[in-house]
């Protein structure tokens, strides 16, 4: 039987991964609370979802403000991918 060495993630790399897996997070939870906003019934509750999903997005942006400044090729890459819609449209 051969046994396998865990897979080493620099830190750096790991770093890049939690601002990833926190962005998904928040990505899922502006998500949650626009939906349940689009359901309620109750105007209060609706307003207060929305502005929940609002301070979300604010958190997407600290992490990605935080995962630009480590991940230079993400950084490129978002511009390219801000070039070819711009080309599209």
């Amino acid at each position: 039987m051969l046994s396998e060495k865990p897979t080493e993630i620099d830190e750096k790399d790991s770093d890049k991964q939690i601002l990833r897996l926190g962005i998904i997070a928040e990505l899922d939870a502006i998500n949650l609370y626009e939906q349940l906003a689009s359901k309620a019934k109750n105007e209060k509750i609706k307003k207060i979802l929305l502005d929940i999903a609002k301070e979300e997005k604010t958190h997407v942006g600290e992490f990605l403000s935080l995962l630009l400044e480590i991940d230079k090729e993400q950084e490129e890459e978002l511009k390219k991918g801000e070039k070819e819609v711009k080309e599209i449209i």
